[in-house]
């Protein structure tokens, strides 16, 4: 499996919760969807995919199939970020209730999903530690502002590329005109 694929793979933010519930071990198709309060066919739909990526693995016990997770694409995912020198956690980091809290979804402030919910342990800490260098000195007090302001700002940037996209293809569909009888 190509590192792309993976990162293409778990772009989609179903199939990311997909694997963070599957974290927590097998899980059946039914299960997912009570879980995730997503119809079956879409997980169904998004469990092809992850199966296809070798990001899971597939088990038949008569009528139903069980899903369990395989880190070996993902390990490859967080080795590849680890090139990048990303600052590690350091204790008085991991015992504050800052950004850490909040990319664990235990900060009485992380209301909803976790931004980092479909991370891996060790990234998920990587990843916030990497958030929290990268905040100002003045927003320690409170880190879901500066994580929230840095999440608008990719999903403008993101949302902008889609339109522009989508622009490029309408532009480029032949005219369709009604036909006369």
């Amino acid at each position: 499996m190509v590192i792309d694929d993976v990162f293409a793979v778990i772009a989609e933010g179903t199939r990311r919760e997909i694997l963070g519930v599957l974290r927590g071990g097998d899980k059946s198709v039914g299960a997912l969807v009570e879980e995730l309060e997503v119809s079956q066919p879409t997980v169904s739909k998004h469990l092809k995919v992850l199966r296809e990526a070798g990001l899971v693995d597939m088990r038949a016990e008569g009528q139903r199939r069980y899903y369990s997770l395989k880190t070996a694409p993902l390990d490859e995912v967080v080795l590849w970020l680890s090139a990048f020198d990303l600052p590690s956690i350091t204790a008085a980091q991991a015992t504050t209730p800052t950004l850490a809290s909040v990319a664990a979804g235990t900060s009485g402030e992380a209301r909803g999903r976790s931004l980092f919910a479909g991370i891996p342990g060790a990234a998920r800490q990587t990843a916030a530690a990497a958030a929290a260098a990268k905040m100002p000195s003045g927003t320690a007090e409170n880190p879901t502002a500066a994580v929230d302001a840095s999440v608008q700002q990719q999903l403008g940037r993101t949302v902008g590329r889609a339109a522009e996209r989508a622009a490029d293809l309408l532009g480029a569909l032949p005219k369709f005109r009604r036909r006369r009888p």
